[in-house]
């Protein structure tokens, strides 16, 4: 792999890059000493622009932090116009391991990066100059839970936190002196209800452990969140099993509502699904549901807290009118994208199902 000099007196970036490849050097000259690696003189001779420089060079490795292949620095010593300097050569890939993303940026590998803060510190700092010079933009670190201590040298060093799930806190950096163009954190939680009815017009309700004062006695519509990486109509068939046992199969999507500010400032999306079933004992999960039944569909619609709330009653007003076959949801149809060549799931109304025998209303 290509070595490349780097010399403050000669660099050509600007006066803020070259600052930091000098603090990156020095940084590591401090650390060869702290871990005792001798400096071995081989002396040979060389011109460059208008000054005499001799130097040495003799190879700094850090395998106590990293490995090899990440961590290989080879410092050296110099003379120019009679006066000792030491400088710097490193490799294209020993700064921070990073894949290029594809608008122009970077994501750093998080498998990768020095346990050392001091190591990290110094390879940071570079790794910026060297990502600036390279005209990147976007920088995406992600810090494991078991390196949580390079947060903080992180956000000093200027990165912003864009999220954090239960493994790692995910950061960013942008590089350009312009607006920044990277993506915020998810706007929305997604949930799903499942209507569930069996032969004898019987709907699947449940009453939760902990609910709101204004639900308390109400029998509702099995419901929960989408997992990550989880479709619509997988998720609603594995929330009604995990609250009722009920085996479902899914038809289709009904009607989804929109609201804002729901939860921590996230708007949510919740998706109402029509389900068949497919067995019939009840089997309750204890730690969220109180009780579980199936209740005729009539005493169900009739709930005064139904019967109050306009939105209850245009979800049920849906659901009789697809009962009815005056009415058509959204089906299941998954299709491959030649935009990313990925297998997606797209729902639609098939109101020309002869099957279906229905209409939109």
């Amino acid at each position: 792999m290509e070595l490349k000099y780097v010399d403050s007196k000669a660099i050509s970036m600007s006066k803020s890059v070259g600052m930091e490849i000098m603090k990156f050097s020095s940084s590591l000259l401090d650390l060869k000493l702290k871990f005792g690696v001798n400096v071995a003189p081989k002396f040979c001779s060389r011109r460059g622009l208008s000054t005499k420089a001799s130097y040495s060079r003799t190879s700094y490795d850090a395998t106590s932090s990293v490995t090899k292949k990440n961590f290989l620095v080879d410092t050296f010593s110099y003379q120019i116009n009679g006066t000792n300097r030491t400088g710097l050569y490193f490799r294209d890939k020993w700064v921070l391991d990073a894949s290029d993303d594809e608008y122009g940026g970077v994501i750093v590998n998080a498998e990768r990066l020095p346990s050392n803060p001091a190591i990290f510190t110094s390879v940071l700092r570079a790794s910026l100059a060297h990502w600036k010079v390279k005209g990147k933009k976007g920088v995406w670190l992600k810090l494991p839970v078991d390196k949580c201590d390079l947060v903080p040298i992180a956000v000093k060093e200027g990165f912003q936190y864009h999220h954090a799930e239960k493994g790692h806190v995910m950061l960013t950096y942008w590089i350009p002196d312009e607006p920044c163009m990277l993506p915020s954190n998810a706007s929305h939680q997604v949930g799903v209800g499942g209507f569930v009815i069996n032969n004898k017009n019987e709907v699947l309700v449940v009453q939760e452990k902990h609910s709101a004062p204004a639900l308390s006695g109400l029998w509702k519509i099995p419901t929960g969140f989408i997992l990550e990486s989880e479709e619509i109509f997988t998720g609603v068939v594995r929330e009604v099993k995990e609250e009722t046992g009920i085996d479902t199969e899914f038809a289709e999507v009904m009607a989804f509502r929109h609201a804002q500010n729901v939860a921590f400032e996230k708007s949510d999306l919740f998706f109402v699904c029509l389900l068949r079933p497919l067995s019939k004992q009840i089997m309750v999960d204890d730690l969220e549901i109180k009780a579980a039944k199936w209740m005729p569909l009539a005493e169900f619609v009739e709930q005064p807290l139904i019967q109050g709330d306009d939105m209850f009653k245009k979800i049920i007003d849906i659901f009789i009118a697809r009962l009815g076959k005056r009415y058509c949801g959204l089906s299941v149809h998954q299709l491959v994208s030649k935009f990313d060549d990925k297998l997606s799931t797209l729902y639609f109304n098939t109101v020309d199902d002869p099957d279906l025998n229905c209409q939109a209303s």
